[in-house]
């Protein structure tokens, strides 16, 4: 009986390959990757919906809504990374559902269509966008607002933009691109200021403006945090930011208002003076804070902070939190020796350079001007103390040529240089040393503890590492628009992208946290990772693809993705249905 099922089975089995012709079948294949998840977030956001209310498409000649094209540019930038140019090729090596467009809108997928959406943006109300955006962030995903980071970096440029200085176009001051202080050390290239605000709870991104590229980081903090207040809602949200922040006026500005503020008090303060020159004398009442491991080095010196309050406050009346760290006092003290190691080596060749035969620099100026830029270049003007001395060297030479002899006479000849002498000002390096690894906080809050302050202080980095990711993982320069609104505008999307991004990472890590999940292995080679960023989760799912089998054009069957266990506990984990990379249709 079983042998007559599998002859019946077979003949059956030819039947079909008979009717089937080989040469009218073809296999279609969609690129799905992590966009299924990325399109569920947004759908949670309510983003198209947003972008369509304060971008609407007006020009009935227009294919192609400009709130489909920026939704394009924006999981482009999550998944791509490829320039405006190429935004049709890339979408259609997808499906277009996962694009979030359908078969006649992915034919008017352009440069132009693109430029176009970018053109609007930039005529739109962008700050009333973005909080409504970032206030739909808040009810869909409970970010909390009681404490946000502010900092900012530069965007290089390749090219002169001579056009970007600041004009205005269709009524909207468009950015400067000039030259400044450059935060990559590319001074030779022009840029733009980007400042950020984020959320302590997971790092969310809650604010961005875009600044001229000279424009100082002192002068963005007061538009910053009104802008702060309407999103939140509220004014007693706590602000953490740097030393630009210790200001006059940002700082009255907030306080006036009701605000509250934590920022690193600079070097150029005098309080900053005050304390050293206090601490010469005195020995501070340290109180412990964090006694950790070597976060770097396995059996390294361990992680030791104090905190102490100045009995005097600042200038301003508010208190002033002193903070020291073993480990940055022992990294400031291998610097420093590094610093007078290399500038007592470049000396030492500059002075073999002198009191040779052929000396480039023989005046006064020339040497001394050599000299401070070693010392300023190695940072260690106080603690080395060169002085430049005047030597000769005498020799004897034949007053006549020919054969010495009895009579010969002979005629002194003097070389005149320059000799360096250096030594190490002891009492300045004692000095210094004193108060190696503190460094003073500021506040206005009377009601924050000392470790408060420094625990907020030192959630900061977070900040830092969305810079990381808007520059090497998204590769935001160098920037090669010619439009300067359209770069403000394609600004404004990466913040959506970084929004996006950091509200996956959030998800992730709150739900491993919740369900006791330790580590995952999204690294490569399934290593694992106890805080997994949204990069190897979006990872995970780059090779998702969906099969098409088709007969003279028509669909016969469909080979849906088969999920790997790991992809499935990744969307259980998000709270995101694994449906999402089933068909729509």
């Amino acid at each position: 009986m079983l042998r007559i099922w599998r002859l019946y089975y077979r003949q059956m089995h030819k039947s079909q390959v008979l009717h089937l012709r080989t040469d009218a079948l073809a296999l279609q294949t969609e690129r799905l990757g992590p966009l299924p998840l990325i399109n569920h977030f947004l759908q949670r956001l309510d983003l198209e919906a947003s972008l369509d209310r304060f971008v609407p498409t007006q020009d009935r000649r227009i294919r192609l809504p400009y709130a489909k094209a920026l939704g394009v540019v924006l999981r482009s930038v999550l998944v791509e990374r490829e320039p405006l140019y190429r935004q049709q090729e890339t979408v259609s090596s997808f499906a277009p559902e996962a694009f979030g467009l359908d078969q006649a809108s992915l034919a008017h997928v352009s440069d132009d269509a693109v430029g176009r959406a970018l053109d609007r943006l930039f005529d739109a109300d962008r700050a009333a966008l973005l909080t409504d955006v970032v206030v739909a962030a808040v009810a869909a995903f409970d970010v909390a607002l009681e404490e946000l980071h502010n900092d900012s970096t530069t965007v290089r440029f390749c090219g002169q933009y001579p056009q970007a200085r600041g004009r205005k176009l269709r009524g909207k001051r468009a950015p400067l691109i000039t030259y400044g202080y450059s935060k990559d050390h590319r001074p030779d290239l022009k840029q733009l200021l980007f400042v950020l605000t984020t959320s302590d709870d997971g790092g969310i991104p809650v604010q961005f403006r875009c600044e001229q590229g000279n424009a100082s980081d002192s002068c963005t903090h007061q538009d910053t945090w009104d802008a702060l207040c309407r999103a939140a809602g509220q004014v007693d949200f706590l602000y953490v930011a740097d030393s630009k922040l210790c200001a006059r006026e940002p700082m009255d500005h907030i306080d006036q208002q009701g605000g509250r503020f934590v920022c690193v008090m600079p070097r150029t303060r005098q309080e900053d003076g005050e304390f050293r020159e206090w601490i010469q004398t005195h020995e501070p009442d340290w109180a412990p804070l964090w006694d950790r491991p070597n976060p770097r080095r396995r059996g390294g010196p361990r992680d030791r902070w104090w905190v102490f309050r100045y009995p005097l406050p600042s200038q301003e009346g508010w208190p002033v939190i002193w903070v020291y760290s073993a480990l940055l006092a022992l990294r400031q003290e291998r610097r420093r020796r590094e610093r007078m190691a290399r500038a007592i080596q470049e000396l030492d060749d500059f002075n073999s350079k002198l009191i040779g035969p052929r000396a480039r620099r023989r005046s006064r100026p020339e040497v001394q001007a050599r000299i401070q830029e070693i010392l300023h270049k190695n940072r260690v003007t106080r603690y080395l103390v060169v002085e430049l001395v005047r030597d000769q060297e005498h020799r004897f030479q034949q007053a006549r040529r020919g054969r010495p002899g009895p009579d010969t006479q002979y005629v002194r000849k003097t070389r005149k240089f320059w000799r360096l002498r250096w030594h190490i000002d002891e009492d300045t390096l004692t000095y210094d040393r004193k108060s190696d690894g503190m460094y003073p906080l500021l506040t206005n809050d009377r009601t924050l503890t000392d470790a408060q302050v420094l625990e907020a202080h030192k959630r900061q980095p977070t900040i830092e590492k969305r810079f990381e990711q808007t520059k090497t993982v998204f590769e935001i320069a160098p920037v090669l628009l010619k439009n300067e609104g359209r770069i403000e505008a394609l600004f404004f999307v990466y913040f959506l992208a970084l929004l996006v991004q950091a509200l996956i990472e959030r998800a992730l890590r709150q739900a491993m946290q919740r369900e006791g999940i330790g580590e995952l292995p999204l690294y490569p080679e399934e290593r694992k990772t106890q805080r997994p960023t949204a990069e190897h989760i979006l990872r995970l799912f780059s090779l998702t693809q969906r099969h098409h089998l088709q007969q003279e054009g028509e669909k016969i069957r469909t080979f849906n993705p088969q999920l790997t266990e790991l992809q499935r506990q990744v969307l259980a984990l998000l709270e995101v249905p694994t449906g999402i990379y089933l068909p729509t249709s």
